[in-house]
């Protein structure tokens, strides 16, 4: 069982920068894809990024356009990041943390672990 805490959230004014982490316990990481997420309410859960130890058609880390000029994923052993910068309103969000073994997903029912989430909220 792997238990992910995500830290990181809160409040930034737009064009400014914060840096999420989500912690895991229970398992070394090296073996799991991880993946953020976000949500609004009354939202589907949204695809950020993921990040694998694994290279993966070509890749260890995707993240979606919409926010790939700004958005950095990393990750070490036991840690992975996602670097947010040039923040926007449009951004705020619960993101959420998910781990997977082995094959990288953009799909949320594919992740079989999740953290409980951390506010992002960028004022208008």
């Amino acid at each position: 069982q792997v238990q992910l805490t995500e830290s990181g959230g809160g409040l930034v004014q737009a064009g400014g920068s914060l840096r999420l982490s989500c912690g895991a316990s229970g398992h070394p990481l090296a073996a799991y894809v991880m993946a953020w997420f976000r949500q609004t309410p009354g939202k589907a859960r949204e695809f950020v990024a993921w990040s694998s130890s694994f290279t993966y058609k070509g890749r260890q880390a995707f993240v979606v356009d919409s926010v790939k000029d700004r958005f950095t994923i990393s990750r070490d052993a036991n840690t992975v990041y996602l670097q947010m910068n040039a923040l926007k309103p449009e951004d705020t969000a619960v993101y959420y943390c998910a781990a997977r073994r082995f094959v990288p997903s953009q799909v949320e029912s594919e992740y079989d672990f999740w953290g409980q989430g951390t506010q992002v909220t960028v004022p208008s």
